[in-house]
C-alpha cells in the first residue's frame, strides 16, 4: 500500500500522478498534508510540488483528452469533495492506458463521476456570477464575500474582470479564507485577517462601507419591489432558481425598515 500526501494545490496533485507512475506504485490513497493522518501499514509518500513534473503530466493529459475534459478534471479538483483526488488519478491513469478515447466511456465509474462533477462545478460558477453582490467602501473598492459549496472563486475572476473592468474590486471567500483583488489593471488572489474580511455575518464593518451604500441598497429594494407582479409569484419556480443558501448575497432578499 502506498499513501500520497501534496501540498493541496492542482500542480502538486499532478507531481503525485507523475511521482506514481515514476515509482510504478499506484496509490492506495491522496490526502493533503495539512489534513494527512499517520498510517500503521504501508509506504508513506511526501510528494513535494514540482512545476515540470506537473507541465508533463499536464501535457500528456492534452494529447489525449479534449479541451472540455480538462476542464471537467480542473473542475473536479475545485470540488474540495472527500476522495477527489484518487478519482483525478484515476481517471488520468485510464487515459493515460487507453488508446482510444475514454471520454465517452461512461462504463468507467471515474469517468461518468467525473462529468456529473464538472456540471455541479459548473452550475455552481453561474450561480456566484448572477448573484454577487458588492458593497462599496469608503475607499471607492467594490467588496463582496462569498461561501460556495465548491471552490469556484478561481473560476468567475475573468467573468468580474470583463463586467466590471472600469472599477476596483474585491470578491473574497471566507469559507476558504482567500480572495481575489482587481486593481484596473489586473487580478491578484490576496489574503486578508477576519477584521478586513468582514467575516462576521460575511458584511464589511460599518466603518469601513461607503456612507452612501445604504442608500444604494435601499433604492435597489425599492426598485426590486416596484419591477416584481404579485399575480405571477410562482414560489417553487423562483426557489429551484434561486434557492435560500444564496439569500444571503442578495439585496433584494434584505428588508429594509424604511420599507
Amino acid at each position: 500500500m502506498h499513501h500520497y500526501t501534496y501540498d493541496g494545490t492542482f500542480e502538486g496533485l499532478l507531481s503525485v500522478v507523475f511521482e506514481a507512475y515514476e515509482r510504478k506504485a499506484w496509490p492506495t490513497s491522496i490526502v493533503q498534508e495539512s489534513i494527512a493522518q499517520p498510517v500503521m501499514f504501508g509506504e508513506n509518500v511526501a510528494v513535494v510540488t514540482d512545476d515540470l513534473k506537473a507541465a508533463r503530466v499536464w501535457q500528456g493529459l492534452q494529447k489525449k483528452l479534449s479541451v472540455s475534459a480538462l476542464q471537467a478534471l480542473y473542475h473536479t479538483y475545485l470540488w474540495e469533495q472527500p476522495g477527489f483526488e484518487m478519482l483525478i488519478f484515476d481517471y488520468a491513469r485510464l487515459t493515460f492506458s487507453s488508446n482510444d478515447s475514454i471520454e465517452g466511456n461512461y462504463t468507467a465509474a471515474s469517468v461518468l463521476q467525473i462529468q456529473q462533477i464538472a456540471k455541479q462545478v459548473h452550475r455552481e460558477k453561474h450561480r456566484m456570477e448572477a448573484f454577487v453582490r458588492f458593497e462599496k467602501t469608503a475607499d471607492d473598492l467594490f467588496y463582496a464575500t462569498i461561501s460556495p459549496d465548491f471552490n469556484v472563486l478561481p473560476l468567475i475572476i475573468q467573468h468580474f474582470e470583463k463586467r466590471y473592468a472600469d472599477q476596483r474590486w474585491a470578491i473574497y471567500d471566507i469559507k476558504r479564507s482567500y480572495g481575489a483583488y482587481y486593481d484596473l489593471a489586473s487580478t491578484s488572489l490576496m489574503h486578508l485577517s477576519a477584521a478586513q474580511a468582514g467575516r462576521q455575518k460575511g458584511k464589511l464593518p460599518e466603518s469601513a462601507r461607503h456612507y452612501e451604500e445604504d442608500l444604494y441598497q435601499q433604492l435597489w429594494q425599492v426598485y426590486f419591489k416596484h419591477v416584481n407582479i404579485p399575480e405571477r409569484k410562482n414560489p417553487k419556480l423562483h426557489l429551484r432558481h434561486m434557492p435560500k443558501r444564496y439569500w444571503k448575497y442578495l439585496s433584494e432578499k434584505k428588508v429594509h425598515p424604511l420599507l
